[in-house]
């Protein structure tokens, strides 16, 4: 099992968080120095980002139109990308394992800590999908300066 970093790392670049289905690390970065590690982490691996979705952007438009005051986010964006070589040799080990692909990473910042900023994924069964989620947490490390 994975582990939390100590204080010191805290105080330094980030803290990592493992729920039950998620990987997380959270920072006193800027949500677009985030971002932008996280693009420069996901080209530096030799992938390309197919799309952006602005999902703090949606859930904020449409906030008063679903009958809602809640502010879930003050910014919220997921990067969805895939790898053809790694792509390729999970679903050769399962086929099923296309329903994990695209891969996805979000980056947040919520109003209850305006000051910290969350980057994270899904993470992965056991098996060839294990690799993936390596990918994404080497990528993820990157982003913030832990690598």
């Amino acid at each position: 099992m994975k582990q939390t970093l100590g204080a010191a790392a805290l105080m330094l670049c980030g803290t990592a968080v493992w729920a039950a289905d998620i990987i997380t690390y959270e920072t006193d970065q800027s949500f677009d120095d985030v971002v932008f590690g996280l693009e420069n982490a996901i080209l530096d691996e030799g992938l390309v980002i197919d799309s952006v979705s602005h999902t703090g952007e949606m859930l904020e438009r449409t906030r008063a139109d679903v009958g809602s005051d809640v502010v879930l986010y003050l910014q919220a964006d997921v990067f969805s990308f895939c790898s053809a070589k790694l792509s390729r040799e999970v679903m050769e080990a399962d086929p099923m394992n296309i329903v994990f692909c695209p891969y996805d990473i979000f980056v947040m910042v919520q109003p209850d800590t305006p000051d910290v900023t969350t980057i994270g994924f899904r993470s992965y069964p056991d098996g060839a999908m294990k690799k993936i989620e390596a990918l994404l947490d080497g990528i993820a490390r990157a982003a913030i300066g832990l690598d």
